[in-house]
């Protein structure tokens, strides 16, 4: 039951609110002065205070200081635009004028109510996340992810472009929103971008912008997303796909501090930090001519690595509890628990797709759970060790990633659809084409239906 303190001098009035307020469930307190109410009451205690502008003593408002994190109803007889913009610039969350509609009320109050729950809840997990993990939103305890966190805390004030690197799945996003909520930008725009995403046609459009008429189909003129995140952060995911021609354009973003959209003859001032982020080699990149040697240099400034899944140890089993909580919830099932085995499993196995990966399976044992216990075969947990763990079926040789995406992937073609094989790797159809393109594994053919 949500606590409502009222103050109101006038007896009839002050007994017809309390009347109304607990017959629609709330729980009332009353006083007839501000100086009342904070002698009788812990003010900061109530969901909602309710207080007419003008008292005997204090006016209404003062309430206000007393008690700055609730939110306060003002009311008064004496309405006007003056006392009602005096009102809200004091704090105040409403302003209502006597005689007051019932339903007009209780409506306010009720968004009221509503409003200082949410705070309480935000402010209980921001402080649960706190608490347990160093940056909010990422989980892990492992060394790797302290060296992580130890480096967000360190170039997040600051304004230095980072490269976050790692395999896909890691989390790289997680970490550039983690570097901009705790930045001088937070108050800004964040604007990601999955450079692998947009058509090398339209990168440099959608981008940088266009002008009415810059090619076929500019209707009219259009604000790119560069321009879109000035005055916060630009991440730009799988930078290493993005084309030379819209490198060459981000380059002058990241010296000159300016934009040209395409088909524009005058720049633009912009004020953006680029965060940028990719699986691939851009060292590999610039030596094959397909990433401007300049530009990453420029973008090689600070330099985060997420260490893939299979590298965290016990964070696994944390990460894996904490997922299955959420989905728990999420999809408003009981609470599930793994195995024994399915914890050993999950240590086990090495999680190409990483944390993508261990989350979808997650989802799906949840669906698939006729009990409150999490089984191997729910998430399709492989019955053997990692690869390169001491008792893998590979003589104890150890498996570079590659070597083991391509086995994964001749093991199950057969019996998977690419769009299967994706998500049980934890990446995109894209992705997994690209990468059987560039390791040279072929599709298997169709089985023919006969004549």
């Amino acid at each position: 039951m949500a606590c409502i303190l009222l103050i109101e001098d006038e007896e009839i009035i002050r007994n017809a609110l309390r009347r109304l307020l607990e017959r629609n469930g709330y729980g009332v307190a009353m006083a007839e002065s501000v100086e009342e109410a904070t002698t009788r009451h812990d003010v900061s205690s109530f969901d909602l205070i309710i207080a007419d502008l003008r008292l005997p003593g204090a006016p209404g408002t003062d309430i206000m200081h007393h008690a700055p994190a609730v939110s306060t109803i003002i009311m008064t007889s004496y309405a006007s635009v003056r006392s009602a913009v005096e009102a809200m610039k004091s704090g105040a969350l409403d302003y209502i004028a006597k005689p007051f509609d019932n339903d007009e009320l209780l409506l306010a109050v009720q968004r009221a109510v509503k409003e200082r729950r949410l705070q309480r809840q935000n402010a209980a997990l921001k402080a649960d996340l706190n608490r347990d993990y160093p940056v909010a939103g990422i989980i892990g305890t492992c060394a790797p992810m302290r060296q992580v966190f130890a480096r967000i805390g360190k170039v997040a004030p600051t304004s230095t472009t980072v490269l976050v690197l790692g395999e896909s799945g890691t989390g790289k996003e997680l970490v550039a929103r983690a570097l901009h909520e705790r930045s001088q930008r937070a108050d800004g725009p964040m604007i990601a971008v999955n450079c692998a995403a947009i058509p090398d046609a339209l990168i440099e459009a959608e981008l940088f912008g266009h002008e009415k008429g810059a090619f076929t189909g500019a209707v009219g003129m259009r604000q790119g997303l560069v321009e879109t995140a000035h005055g916060g952060t630009l991440f730009l995911d799988e930078i290493g796909e993005l084309p030379l021609a819209a490198q060459a354009r981000l380059l002058r973003v990241l010296q000159e501090g300016e934009i040209r959209r395409v088909g524009a003859s005058a720049s633009r001032k912009v004020d953006v930090r680029l965060i940028a982020a990719t699986h691939r080699d851009l060292g590999q990149l610039v030596e094959d001519g397909h990433f401007r040697d300049d530009l990453y240099f420029r973008i090689n400034v600070m330099e985060i690595r997420l260490p893939a899944l299979r590298e965290r140890g016990e964070d696994i089993h944390e990460l894996a509890r904490h997922l299955l909580e959420r989905t728990c919830k999420r999809l408003k099932r009981p609470p599930l628990r793994f195995s024994k085995e399915t914890l050993e499993r999950l240590g086990s196995y090495s999680w190409p797709g990483n944390v993508r990966e261990l989350e979808n399976a997650v989802e799906r044992a949840v669906i698939l759970a006729d009990s409150t216990v999490i089984t191997p075969d729910l998430m399709a947990l492989p019955d053997r060790e990692r690869p390169g763990s001491r008792n893998a079926d590979n003589g104890g040789a150890e498996l570079s990633l590659e070597d083991y995406f391509r086995r994964f992937v001749l093991e199950h073609q057969d019996s998977a659809t690419e769009t299967e094989l994706a998500r049980r790797l934890g990446i995109s159809r894209k992705a997994l084409w690209e990468k059987r393109q560039r390791l040279g594994i072929p599709r298997p053919r169709q089985r023919s239906m006969g004549p």
